[in-house]
């Protein structure tokens, strides 16, 4: 028998029951419709206590709400006005429980303490769903909504970074006072360990290159030679200090390069890469590709 959706199963159990209230509805399986539409309610709830818990953070303790909520849906029939507000419902447990709880994550980490404002956040998507009283244009509020996020996230990573910022500031004002240390035009440094004497790529072009980084306390996070693997990627789909470094590089050539922070990673966390810290990498590059 091909499997039923629930929503399917929800419009049998709504013509065959038409009881609503707290508790569950009472079979009579008088015949075979009606044993076959219990056996597909049941098959259906396969699950579903699990996804309840695990995936929509009910407590079962309320068990008999949720009930009566299925109930009154089920025998909501085509009632769109019914529709709606339990569309309404659905949707802002969502907002709740899923949204504001991510977007709080994406924006204050793990402090607790912080939150966005639920009333702000509720006019703004009321506003954009009704599409009456908008303060702002959609495409405005999606680079609005990114920039603030960036601010925000930097704020609440210097709380707890910003050391490593102090750091990487500091090593690399150390190394560029170095005799072998020369500097490119953003702020990446480097030193030359051997000079190629190929060309040298344009950033949209596609390197072969071996790399390793490390953080400046020398913890390596990445080796192409670990791995014994050298490896082709377009020069403009790294960071953009390793870019840089790229795009000054003979083939053949091996160098050192010293990235600052703003040039690697920010702000953002990147694997057991700390907000705000200044990378080093070895950098060989090897070729490149040919159209």
């Amino acid at each position: 028998m091909k499997k039923l959706t629930i929503v399917a199963v929800m419009a049998i159990a709504a013509a065959t029951f038409m009881s609503c209230g707290n508790g569950t509805p009472n079979a009579n399986l008088k015949n075979e419709i009606d044993t076959m539409s219990y056996a597909i309610g049941l098959a259906q709830s396969n699950g579903l206590k699990e996804y309840l818990v695990d995936r929509m953070s009910i407590d079962t303790v309320y068990m008999n709400d949720f009930i009566k909520g299925l109930n009154d849906g089920a025998n909501a029939g085509d009632d769109k006005k019914k529709a709606a507000y339990y569309a309404g419902i659905q949707i802002g447990q969502q907002i709740a429980n899923q949204m504001v709880v991510g977007i709080n994550h994406e924006a204050f980490g793990d402090d607790s303490t912080k939150t966005i404002s639920l009333k702000n956040f509720m006019a703004g998507f009321v506003a954009g769903t009704t599409g009456k009283g908008q303060k702002m244009t959609m495409e405005v509020a999606q680079t609005t909504a990114t920039e603030k996020m960036q601010k925000i996230k930097a704020e609440t990573a210097m709380k707890t970074f910003g050391p490593n910022k102090k750091a990487g500031e500091d090593f690399l004002a150390k190394k560029a006072k170095e005799a072998d240390v020369k500097k490119l035009d953003n702020g990446v440094l480097y030193k030359v360990i051997k000079e190629g004497s190929g060309e040298m790529p344009k950033d949209t072009s596609m390197v072969k290159v071996h790399y390793e980084g490390k953080t400046i306390d020398g913890e390596v996070f990445d080796s192409s030679y670990k791995r014994n693997d050298a490896v082709t990627l377009r020069a403009n789909q790294v960071i953009k200090g390793f870019t840089e470094a790229l795009v000054h590089m003979p083939v053949g050539s091996v160098w050192e390069v010293y990235i600052p922070q703003d040039l690697a990673y920010g702000e953002r966390q990147q694997g057991q890469i700390k907000p705000f810290s200044a990378l080093i990498f070895k950098v060989e590059l090897l070729g490149i590709e040919k159209k």
